[in-house]
């Protein structure tokens, strides 16, 4: 079903799969380039020319059209001299790209310890005042109010698919999701989605356990999988964006999710019947905005340099893609530097062919 996205390999050993792939014998001199050779970008192109169905996200390999699909191989040393060039070329741009996934773990680390303080704050503030079981005691002048008064769900389905996807992303919010595919998901498929207006806000009800939560800046669509809130007057949504996003407030959405799984894995919801009696704290507007300003501050000095990082990785995939495609199908000739380099580590060579896809998933957790 994926491979027009290059969703294929070649077993290291012997296994099972699921009953929905195709299975084929390959005979190449050299496996692993074999693999090089048919993830890259020009024959996941082919394969995405002999697929076809209902709709992208859906569409099936044509088998007899792949059959078709022409291949063209160098002599068994050429393969193994593009195998050694490439494995010590994705070494270089692996050590890169592992750098700056370590620079937004850390950034990442620093945006959840001040969202964290968040919830140490309130409790610094405590003065006699009320008090919640999941939270602790609160300022004297906040109230306690029930979730379904302050975020009442909503449901608005799309009728003709053009309002525009929005994507929820765990750091950049609500965005439009054309920034993050290569593949638009066309109207007609987007019929029936959740639409979506400026400072509503967003739940992903399978991920609300580890904070994934989004307010809308414009008018679009979301999964109708997600909940859509309106907000109560006095209700800055960014105020409890930042809350939920607190491991005190994660922990409580784990404890009233339902399903199978630890609720940042498996299928764990969490129902809007179940998030709506959630007893939350409401401080007066003006400690609302403070608060928020004050995160938002601290948030905004690592944001460029996140988004830089991000960017590089992306580029440095970007050029992993064409160099591999160029080697690949004989638009560059490395022999004679492939000569001079030392076998890769066998289990270096079995990660590289992967390491993107892991990477991407780093760089995309929490997306819809």
């Amino acid at each position: 079903m994926k491979a027009w996205q290059g969703s294929l390999g070649l077993a290291p050993v012997d296994g099972i799969v699921s009953p929905a792939y195709f299975v084929f014998e390959a005979d190449f001199d050299v496996p692993r380039f074999g693999e090089y050779l048919l993830r890259s970008k020009p024959y996941v192109a082919k394969f995405a020319a002999a697929s076809d169905g209902v709709r992208i996200g859906q569409w099936d390999l044509d088998i007899p059209r792949m059959r078709n699909i022409q291949v063209s191989l160098p002599q068994a040393e050429e393969q193994a001299a593009i195998v050694r060039y490439l494995a010590h070329a994705n070494a270089r741009i692996d050590k890169a790209i592992a750098a700056k996934c370590r620079l937004i773990s850390l950034l990442d680390e620093l945006d959840r310890s001040v969202e964290n303080g968040l919830a140490g704050s309130i409790s610094s503030m405590a003065s006699g005042g009320r008090e919640i079981s999941w939270l602790g005691a609160l300022p004297y002048t906040w109230l306690v109010v029930p979730a379904k008064r302050l975020l009442k769900e909503v449901d608005r389905r799309s009728k003709t698919g053009r309002e525009g996807l929005l994507s929820l992303r765990m750091r950049e919010g609500l965005v439009d999701a054309n920034e993050f595919t290569e593949t638009p998901i066309p109207p007609e498929d987007l019929v029936g989605y959740k639409i979506v207006h400026p400072g509503e806000l967003v739940m992903n009800r399978m991920r609300a356990s580890i904070g994934l939560f989004g307010v809308a800046k414009t008018t679009g669509l979301v999964s109708p999988d997600y909940s859509t809130m309106t907000v109560a007057d006095g209700v800055d949504p960014h105020f409890y964006l930042h809350l939920f996003k607190t491991d005190l407030a994660m922990a409580e959405f784990r404890r009233r999710s339902n399903g199978l799984g630890t609720g940042s894995s498996g299928f764990m919801r969490l129902y809007y019947e179940d998030f709506g009696p959630i007893a939350l704290p409401l401080p007066p507007i003006e400690e609302q905005r403070r608060v928020v300003q004050d995160i938002q501050g601290q948030h905004t000095e690592t944001l460029p340099i996140r988004s830089r990082a991000s960017r590089e990785i992306t580029l440095l995939q970007e050029f992993r893609a064409r160099l591999v495609a160029d080697v690949v199908t004989g638009q560059v000739d490395v022999r004679g530097i492939a000569a001079t380099l030392p076998d890769a580590p066998e289990s270096f060579e079995n990660a590289v062919l992967t390491i993107d896809d892991e990477f991407q998933e780093v760089l995309s957790e929490g997306e819809n």
